[in-house]
C-alpha cells in the first residue's frame, strides 16, 4: 500500500489521499529527464511522468494530431466492405437509413453521417429511437421504417452489436445493415453486410477505447478514400473531414472514454475546429448556454453534453442529432432553445429520483455494488443518477426505473470493474432480459422480480474483479503546493498535458498545512474561502455544491485552523486579470 500524501488516511469526505502513479521518487526523476530533454518546465515534466509518459512519448502527448495517430482504417475487420456497401449508396443514389442511439455518441454519430453523405451528394434519413416507447438498440419497425421511406442501407451507430434476432429478421425481410458501433460483442456477431466494432471479440485490438462517433470517423475516412478511389470527386468538391472533428470530440468527451492516443487527438484538434463555430448547432447551444469562452473538455461534459442528451432523456429523442446536423442558424436557435428547456426539466426530474437513490443506497452498506430501483422512476435520468451514486459512494452503482413489472436500468462504474461484461453474462445467464455496455457504463432491462438476483449476480462479479483493499476511496494528488505558488503562469504552464478527461485528469494540488479563512456560502450551495500560508500569501477557493456535505461543513467551520486542501487550479475569468482560484475536491485537518 502506498504511503499516503500528507498523512491523510481519511479526509472529511471519507478519502484516502494517494500520489498519482504511485512511485513519487521514481516519477520525481522521470519528471526531470523530461524537463531536461524536452524543454518543459519541470512540474510539466513531472505530471506527464505521473501520467506514464516515457521519454520517448512526450512530443506526442504534448502535440497530439490526427497524422501521428489517425491509423489506417481498414485496420478494423469489415471496414472496407461498410465503406464498399456504402459507396454504391453514393453512387447509386439511394439514400442511406441511420439508427442512432439516443445519447450524445449516437447523435454525433448520426450528424457526422448526416454532414459527410449532405457534402457528397447523398442523403440520409435519421431515426433516433424513443427511450420510453422503442428503448435502446435497434428494433424491426423503425428499420423497416427507414427501408420504406427508400433507404437501400440501413446504418446502426453507437448500437447494434448484441442485436443478432432483429438483425436477422431485417435480412430476412432483404434489408441490407451496416452497424458501426463500439459496445463490447457477444460471442455472435449480428447478421449485418458489415460490422465495424473494435471491440469484436475476433479484432487483434488497439483502438476498443474509441467512442462511437470516433469509429464512425474512422468509416468516413474509409468512405472517403474509397469514392475518391473510383473517381466519384473528379466532378464535385472533395469533402474536408477535419471539419468535422468539432462533433468527434463533443461525442468522445461525453461517452466517457479515455482521452489517450487517437482520442486524445481528436478531442485536441476538434475542439480546436470548435472554437471556430462552424456548425451552426453547437454555437447556437453554446450562445443559449452561455458559453463565451473557448470550450474545453469541462464544456464539453458539463455544459453542451447534457443539453443535447436532454431530449433523449425527457423530451424528443431526435433533437439533437438534428440541432448538430443543420447548417440553418434559425433551426439551429430553435433546437437550441427547446433541448435547454428540457434540460431544465431533466435537472428537476434528476433531483428527485436522486433523493430517493440515495436513500436507498444508503441501506446497502455492505454490498460491494449498488443496486437501486423505484416505481414510475424516469428511465430518462436513471444513468446520470447511477453516476451521482457511484461518486457519492465510490462503488459501482445501477440505477432502475419500473413500470408494469419490467426495469430499464443503467449502470456505472469504478476503476477495475468491467461493468458492460458483467451485464452481458448477466444477460446470458437468464438474470437480465437483455443488456449491453463498455468497461465504465451499461444499460439494461429486468423483470422487477430479478432485481435483487440481479445485484447478487453484480456483487458476486465486483468481488472476483476488486480486491478489498482496492475499494477504498481516495483521491489521486499530483503535487503540493503553496498558496503564493499558485499563479496564473501555473495554469497555463500545467495546461500544456491537457486535454483533461478520463485517462488523463486534470493535475489536483494539495495546499499543505493553510488557514482557512472568509469562508462563507454562496449562490445557492457552494462554499467560497480563501486560503492563506505560513507567509501570508492567498488564494480564493471555491467548493462548489458543497453546502450540506461534510466538505462543505468543515470548510465553514474551519475558524482558521490549518487543513490539508485539494483541488484543481483555474484561471479566475469572473475576476479577469491574472487571477487564479482553486476548486476544492477535499480538505484534511493538519494534525501533528
Amino acid at each position: 500500500m502506498t504511503t499516503p500524501v500528507l498523512g491523510v488516511e481519511r479526509s472529511v469526505t471519507g478519502k484516502r489521499w494517494i500520489a498519482r502513479g504511485g512511485a513519487v521518487i521514481e516519477a520525481e526523476r522521470l519528471g526531470l529527464a523530461i524537463a531536461q530533454r524536452h524543454g518543459v518546465p519541470e512540474i510539466v515534466g513531472r505530471l506527464i511522468a505521473q501520467r506514464g509518459i516515457g521519454l520517448d512519448g512526450v512530443e506526442r502527448f504534448l502535440e497530439p494530431t490526427l497524422k501521428a495517430e489517425l491509423p489506417d482504417p481498414s485496420v478494423l475487420k469489415d471496414m472496407d466492405v461498410a465503406a464498399a456497401r456504402l459507396s454504391d449508396a453514393v453512387q447509386g443514389g439511394q439514400p442511406v437509413g441511420l439508427f442512432a442511439d439516443y445519447d450524445v455518441d449516437g447523435a454525433t454519430s448520426a450528424a457526422l453521417m448526416t454532414r459527410y453523405l449532405r457534402a457528397v451528394g447523398a442523403t440520409s434519413i435519421v431515426h433516433i429511437p424513443d427511450r420510453i416507447d422503442e428503448g435502446y438498440g435497434p428494433n424491426l419497425p423503425a428499420i423497416e421504417g427507414l427501408a420504406g421511406q427508400g433507404a437501400g442501407v440501413v446504418v446502426c451507430l453507437d448500437c447494434g452489436i448484441l442485436a443478432v434476432e432483429t438483425l436477422g429478421q431485417a435480412r430476412a425481410a432483404g434489408i441490407d445493415m451496416l452497424v458501426i458501433d463500439h459496445h463490447l460483442a457477444g460471442p455472435q456477431l449480428p447478421p449485418a453486410v458489415a460490422v465495424v466494432n473494435p471491440n469484436r471479440l475476433d479484432e487483434s485490438g488497439g483502438y476498443g477505447q474509441l467512442a462511437a462517433c470516433g469509429v464512425t470517423f474512422l468509416v468516413l475516412v474509409a468512405l472517403n478514400r474509397e469514392l475518391r478511389r473510383r473517381g466519384w470527386f473528379r466532378q464535385r468538391p472533395e469533402p474536408d473531414l477535419r471539419v468535422l472533428l468539432d462533433l468527434v470530440a463533443l461525442g468522445t468527451v461525453c461517452d466517457v472514454v479515455p482521452l489517450a492516443g487517437l482520442n486524445r487527438a481528436f478531442v485536441a484538434q476538434g475542439i480546436r475546429v470548435m472554437a471556430g463555430r462552424g456548425n451552426p448547432g453547437l454555437a447556437a447551444l453554446g450562445d443559449i448556454a452561455k458559453l463565451d469562452r473557448r470550450p474545453d473538455p469541462y464544456h464539453l461534459g458539463f455544459v453542451l453534453g447534457p443539453r443535447i442528451n436532454a431530449g433523449g432523456r425527457v423530451g424528443r429523442a431526435d433533437l439533437g442529432a438534428r440541432l448538430l446536423a443543420t447548417d440553418d442558424p434559425v433551426e439551429a436557435a430553435t433546437l437550441a432553445a427547446e433541448l435547454d428547456r428540457y434540460n431544465g426539466e431533466r435537472r428537476a426530474i434528476e433531483a428527485e429520483v436522486l433523493e430517493a437513490a440515495i436513500a436507498q443506497a444508503e441501506t446497502q452498506t455492505n454490498a460491494a455494488a449498488l443496486v437501486v430501483f423505484g416505481e414510475g422512476w424516469h428511465p430518462g435520468v436513471v444513468g446520470i443518477v447511477a453516476s451521482r451514486l457511484k461518486d457519492r459512494f465510490h462503488r459501482p452503482a445501477c440505477v432502475i426505473g419500473v413500470e408494469d413489472g419490467v426495469g430499464k436500468g443503467s449502470g456505472r462504474s469504478v476503476t477495475g470493474v468491467q461493468l458492460g461484461a458483467a451485464v452481458i453474462a448477466a444477460q446470458q445467464a437468464g438474470v437480465l432480459i437483455k443488456g449491453g455496455g463498455h468497461a465504465m457504463a451499461a444499460g439494461f432491462t429486468v423483470a422487477a422480480d430479478r432485481v435483487e438476483a440481479f445485484q447478487a449476480f453484480l456483487c458476486e462479479r465486483v468481488t472476483a474483479d476488486l480486491a478489498d483493499g482496492d475499494r477504498t476511496a481516495s483521491l489521486s494528488i499530483d503535487a503540493a503546493l503553496a498558496p503564493s505558488g499558485a499563479t496564473g503562469d501555473l495554469v497555463r504552464t500545467v495546461g500544456r498535458i491537457g486535454p483533461f478527461g478520463t485517462g488523463n485528469a486534470e493535475p489536483r494540488f494539495a495546499f499543505p498545512a493553510v488557514r482557512v479563512v472568509g469562508a462563507g456560502v454562496v449562490g445557492e450551495n457552494h462554499v467560497r474561502c480563501t486560503l492563506m500560508g505560513s507567509d501570508g500569501a492567498r488564494v480564493k477557493a471555491i467548493a462548489f455544491r458543497a453546502l450540506d456535505g461534510d466538505l462543505g461543513q468543515a470548510l465553514l467551520k474551519a475558524g482558521g485552523t490549518p487543513f490539508h486542501v485539494a483541488g484543481h487550479l483555474r484561471a479566475d475569468d469572473f475576476r479577469g486579470g491574472d487571477q487564479v482560484q482553486l476548486i476544492v475536491d477535499d480538505a484534511a485537518p493538519a494534525t501533528g
